[in-house]
């Protein structure tokens, strides 16, 4: 009976100390829980994202020997087929189209035989462009090489048998060329560079007839493929769902008996998908953990303001025969009370958050999933009221007499941490294991076969953990100094707030040094976690734009069609459309360095700067700038690959002579250039050797200025909409790429997880404990020194007196910790983007500052500050009896 009152008693004398170790383990509780809803949901929908944006879910080869029209009903009839149909292949020696005087050809080709009901099974797989949808339709590419257009009739040359001539019906695109060309059953590194160049779709009946004779005299130049659209429910997670998937294709391959072989579309885009969860996981230790942690720091730091009451109850109990068990029942009551407290409104919090940020109410992507996430953060909840309650009092009672238990003055020693230089110990192991862990960069390594796994270098998380660490104790370390070493500095600091009381007020904050210390190393954490935590979500956001432009080329890209030769003006037209802020021109050539053939990049360095959003990460030996502006003042002028430098040797200065390809006679001649600099990344480029050097200098030394690209800036929330007004414009004559498709495509990196949801989540956590940081900490402290203000009210202090205590506490406290949380948070920042270096493709030039959001946490860290300051002044006007009794 006595823990009921024990308890009753807390909520009516002692509520500051239930409603701070409540909100505390609230906050742990809650966050992690909003971080399991974050893993369910991101893994969720990464799953629903990778298996919508598969066009064609399993492709089925028919293998020499086979009845295609008994695997046709063998795929239909297996389980979890919504549909299936048959696409015919046949091979061509090329095409021909003779238009007045002149004759254009191609080499081979593909034909393609699709039934009716194809586009209505797979609408994503052909995008019509001119002409009709239906009948012989002809590839853009293709189109271009011929120069044909619908109602022209074009010739099909093919093996053995005799030409066949057909009237073009539609120009159309195969947007899934890739996985329709693929090489079923292939390994990734023997999979086709390219798709064919020569395309040609008919109706499926219109191919038998012109293939079959075909397939008789060649059988290896036909074949028949089912394409299925599979139904098959999967799992939320995807490793789950990609083990699913391959498990399924591999058991129809068994079911086909050697008939047919599975290209599993589906599990290849799942199992990219499943290493986009792995780095899920490690944001969760990133930016999850952290938090967490903090919120356990601010529990334990909250219930050790009132550990003196607290040692003077238990003493008052000892002293009228209560025994050790007894307070230990007590002290496991209050933390049990306050784990339920907690852990109630921290997932009903979660709950909350999963809803509005992630449109989830899930902790997991199971049910026994969310069940683990949940035990676990009320098990950490538990944690966090035991160490701050129980075990305090366990403690005390083993090691602490009656009488020094209610001792109200004492020496207040330093810690022993601060005695043997832990903080200093702790800073040196974080720098030690930051200079080991970045030097190669962060990677995660997935498994190829069997159980996915992460292979993490976790030492890489101790790095920012030890400076964490160490950085809090330092600020209390410098806290603990500055009150008691430097009370000349502290009475000057506060002597506009106390006025004639500063040397007495500095006096009480020394002899209060060590909550004062506590509760500022606090709020520098919080300040640091926040600064942290919006720095990094702000640069990844940053980096991920930067990403997908590199991959893209720019917002919006236009590729000219083999055969079409277009020259630096068409920018003017592509610039007069509407939402185009500026085109720039790019040349792409190939170039012979030595016996070496790699790509060339012809820029115009004056717009390509602003249309790209070069990076100076791209580059060494100067800024993107820097380097443009020498490609444009000294025109002969080329940056290489750092490979290239090594290879041959080159210094800065050099000549080097590549072999460029003239545009009258098709031949390679050498052209001298001089190496200024090496270009390690570049928009459209690949990630290997190429070279950049300047269009206007090529052009000249080629006779030719045909330009194969043109690279748009524009809006991003529009690029789509530019994109489509720009094809209408090119037609045929050129394919036209957006960023937004781009970032839909972008697979394997940590750029390609969703951050939005769990931005919002750590942001919001992070104002919620700065605010709590700062406001109860500093509340919680000065109600536990209600006795010494009710002591100087009765011998007449003031209220103006009494702010000048309260005001001069809170400000050291508050901007103390602020100034040193913000240092704290900048190392701790520069020392996360450094790791993740490896992670980052390109890594940041610059660290994205929220200026905005970190306005935002010191005005609410600053108005808890005030409210609690305020609070603390109402007490004091109460009656000096009524508190003496009280206290």
């Amino acid at each position: 009976m006595i823990a009921p009152m024990w308890l009753g008693g807390l909520m009516r004398r002692r509520r500051a100390r239930l409603v701070g170790t409540s909100i505390g383990a609230a906050l742990a509780v809650g966050l992690l829980s909003s971080i399991g809803t974050f893993l369910a949901a991101s893994k969720a929908t990464m799953t629903q994202r990778a298996s919508t944006s598969v066009n064609i879910d399993w492709q089925v080869e028919a293998q020499p020997g086979a009845d295609p029209t008994a695997l046709l009903t063998a795929v239909t009839k297996f389980r979890g087929i919504k549909a299936a149909v048959p696409v015919g292949f046949g091979k061509t020696a090329g095409f021909e189209l003779t238009s007045g005087n002149s004759t254009q050809t191609t080499g081979p080709g593909v034909v393609l035989g699709m039934p009716a009901n194809y586009r209505t099974v797979f609408p994503d797989v052909i995008r019509d462009l001119s002409g009709a949808t239906t009948g012989v339709l002809l590839t853009q590419q293709t189109a271009a090489n011929l120069h044909a257009a619908p109602g022209d009739s074009i010739t099909m040359r093919l093996a053995s048998l005799p030409p066949v001539t057909l009237k073009i019906d539609g120009i159309i695109d195969v947007t899934a060329a890739d996985s329709i060309f693929q090489k079923v059953g292939a390994p990734p590194q023997s999979q086709p560079k390219a798709p064919p160049d020569n395309v040609l779709v008919l109706p499926i009946e219109q191919w038998h007839t012109i293939f079959d004779p075909l397939a008789v005299t060649r059988p290896d130049l036909v074949t028949t493929q089912i394409h299925a659209d599979v139904n098959e429910p999967l799992p939320s997670d995807p490793s789950a769902a990609y083990f699913k998937i391959e498990s399924e294709g591999r058991n129809l391959e068994l079911a086909l008996a050697g008939t047919g072989l599975v290209g599993n579309n589906l599990g290849a885009k799942l199992g990219s998908a499943r290493s986009d969860s792995l780095y899920a996981q490690v944001l969760f230790l990133f930016l999850g953990v952290p938090g967490a942690v903090l919120a356990g720091l601010l529990t334990i730091t909250a219930a050790s303001a009132g550990a003196t009451r607290r040692r003077r109850d238990h003493a008052l109990l000892r002293t009228r025969g209560a025994s050790v068990k007894q307070l230990l029942r007590l002290a496991l009551a209050e933390s049990i009370f306050t784990t339920a407290i907690g852990s109630a409104v921290g997932l009903a919090t979660a709950l909350v958050v999963g809803r509005v940020a992630f449109s989830s109410t899930s902790f997991g992507t199971s049910f026994s999933n969310a069940a683990g996430w949940a035990s676990a953060s009320v098990f950490v909840g538990a944690m966090i009221a035991g160490l701050a309650i129980l075990w305090p009092a366990w403690r005390d009672a083993r090691e602490t007499s009656v009488a020094a238990a209610r001792r109200t003055v004492g020496r207040s020693a330093n810690p022993r941490w601060m005695r043997y230089g832990l903080d200093v110990i702790l800073l040196a192991l974080s720098w030690l294991v930051f200079w080991l862990t970045s030097r190669n960069g962060f990677r995660l390594v997935l498994a190829v076969e069997g159980i996915p796994t992460i292979s993490v270098n976790y030492w890489a998380f101790a790095g920012p953990a030890l400076l964490w660490v160490g950085g809090g104790l330092l600020v209390w370390r410098i806290a603990v100094m500055a009150l008691q070493h430097g009370q000349p500095i502290v009475r000057r600091l506060i002597q506009p707030i106390s006025g004639g009381l500063a040397e007495t007020v500095a006096a009480s904050m020394g002899r209060q040094r060590k909550l004062l210390a506590r509760g500022l190393a606090v709020i520098a954490l919080t300040a640091a976690f926040a600064s942290s935590t919006s720095i990094f979500n702000s640069t990844y956001q940053q980096q991920a734009e930067v990403d997908a432009v590199l991959s893209n080329g720019a917002m919006v890209t236009v590729v000219n069609s083999p055969g079409v030769t277009t020259g630096p003006e068409h920018a003017a037209q592509l610039a007069a459309v509407s939402g185009v802020r500026s085109v720039t021109p790019l040349q792409h050539r190939f170039a012979y360095v030595g016996a070496d053939l790699q790509d060339l990049y012809g820029v115009d360095p004056a717009t390509i700067v602003a249309s790209t959003k070069l990076q100076d990460t791209y580059f060494t030996g100067g800024s993107a700038n820097a380097l443009m502006t020498k490609l444009a003042t000294q025109p002969n002028a080329v940056l290489v690959s750092q490979e290239t430098v090594k290879d041959f040797q080159l210094k800065p200065g050099d000549t080097i002579k590549l072999r460029l390809q003239d545009g009258r006679t098709k031949q390679y001649t050498p052209v001298p250039f001089v190496y200024v600099g090496i270009a390690k990344k570049f928009p459209s480029a690949p990630s290997d050797s190429f070279i950049v050097a300047n269009a206007s200098y090529i052009a000249a030394s080629t006779g030719t200025n045909g330009v194969g690209t043109f690279l748009i800036d524009t809006d991003p929330r529009g690029s789509t909409a530019v994109a489509d007004r720009v094809q209408k414009l090119e037609g045929t004559n050129a394919i036209v790429k957006d960023i937004a498709s781009k970032r839909r495509k972008i697979g394997n990196s940590l750029t390609s997880v969703e951050l939005a949801g769990l931005t919002k989540v750590e942001l919001g956590f992070a104002l919620i404990l700065a605010a709590a940081a700062s406001g109860l900490m500093l509340w919680l402290g000065l109600a536990e020194r209600r006795r010494t203000f009710a002591i100087a009210t009765a011998l007449g202090a003031k209220r103006r007196q009494l702010g000048g205590f309260i005001w001069s506490e809170a400000s050291f406290v508050t901007i103390g910790g602020l100034a040193l949380g913000a240092i704290t948070g900048w190392a701790l920042t520069k020392m996360i983007i450094k790791i993740l270096t490896g992670v980052f493709d390109p890594p940041p030039t610059t660290l994205a500052i929220p200026w905005g959001y970190l306005g935002i946490v010191v005005g609410v860290m600053a108005a808890a500050v005030v409210g609690a300051c305020v609070a603390s002044m109402r007490d004091a006007k109460r009656p000096d009896i009524s508190q003496l009794r009280d206290l």
